[in-house]
């Protein structure tokens, strides 16, 4: 009887992609280099800035996230953890900063980025697609950022931008 193997049957990125991917953005924040002592300020400033930007960031999707869950409450057991794990995110980003960069449950309205959620599509599967758009975009922006940050906070975006990369996926298994 002849071996045959069964059927590959393409699904979207492969597990090991998606670490692949993780894995080169440590790796990545891994060789930045720490700041020299006659830069020291401004890449101070410039660490703050970034952590400030990223908590807002965070912040806003972490809106997003609760909006759909709002318009969707069969989404519950889905969204809940992920947008959880946004929040502590947020967290990650303003403990220990002195940015002073609100919580996101004590930020005002218009602490959010420009980019103010949009309605939120009436479909579920539409919802869902739009909140994975909204990951890779900022887990891709972020992962752009990390050579211009410090080690430390690169190590961080690029952990946070894995598990957003990870989110997306997640958020488009569950769209289909």
């Amino acid at each position: 009887m002849p071996f045959t193997l069964p059927p590959r049957t393409p699904g979207g990125p492969r597990r090991r992609s998606l670490l692949a991917t993780a894995a080169g953005a440590v790796l990545l924040a891994g060789c930045t280099s720490g700041p020299g002592p006659e830069s020291a300020e401004g890449d101070t400033r410039a660490a703050e800035q970034a952590r400030a930007r990223v908590a807002r960031d965070s912040t806003a999707l972490a809106e997003r996230y609760a909006a759909v869950l709002a318009a969707h409450p069969q989404l519950t057991e889905l969204l809940t953890p992920l947008r959880d794990e946004v929040v502590r995110h947020v967290q990650a980003f303003t403990d220990g900063a002195a940015t002073g960069t609100p919580s996101p449950a004590s930020a005002p309205a218009s602490a959010t980025p420009p980019a103010a959620p949009s309605a939120v599509p009436a479909d579920a599967g539409a919802a869902l697609a739009e909140l994975a758009t909204a990951e890779t975009r900022l887990a891709d922006r972020r992962i752009k950022e990390l050579p211009e940050v410090p080690g430390e906070l690169a190590r961080l975006m690029a952990s946070v931008a894995a598990a957003g990369a990870g989110h997306a996926f997640l958020l488009r298994e569950g769209a289909k």
